[in-house]
């Protein structure tokens, strides 16, 4: 009897850019500027997206909080309490050579209840990216041949 897991299609391109492509619609309609980023699994950037009205630092936000949402498998905007003093990972965000960012907008995105990668939004108030990536999430899973 094989114990083995069974094999999950990875995070595409075409996945990765209708996550870009939903997240910046929700964030027009709100009308707010924001940089998007999509990682894979191993943290390889799949997409990317900065208005060129977005502040720069948007894009190194929207990366960061990607990969936080990546290598601790959650939203940020749950993990916030976990930094602050006496908070289990206090010290892990300048611990790292690439400094994690616990500030709402990152979601990890599954397939088959399996982490497959994550997307991350920058530009807008933390709340109002978390709001953006969540929806990209929620519209990528609303079509059967995404994610």
């Amino acid at each position: 009897m094989s114990t083995a897991t069974p094999a999950v299609a990875p995070l595409t391109t075409q996945d990765a850019e209708a996550l870009v492509n939903a997240a910046r619609r929700a964030a027009e309609a709100a009308d707010v500027t924001v940089s998007v980023t999509v990682l894979d699994a191993g943290g390889h950037l799949l997409a990317f997206r900065r208005d060129d009205r977005a502040v720069l630092i948007s894009g190194e936000t929207s990366t960061r909080k990607a990969y936080t949402a990546l290598q601790l498998g959650a939203p940020t905007a749950d993990l916030v309490d976990l930094v602050k003093p006496e908070g289990p990972f206090h010290t892990l965000p300048t611990a790292l050579d690439r400094p994690l960012l616990f500030i709402a907008g990152g979601i990890p995105v599954h397939r088959d209840g399996r982490l497959i990668g994550a997307i991350g939004v920058g530009g807008g108030a933390p709340e109002q990216d978390h709001g953006f990536a969540s929806a990209a999430v929620e519209a990528a899973l609303a079509q059967p041949s995404l994610i």
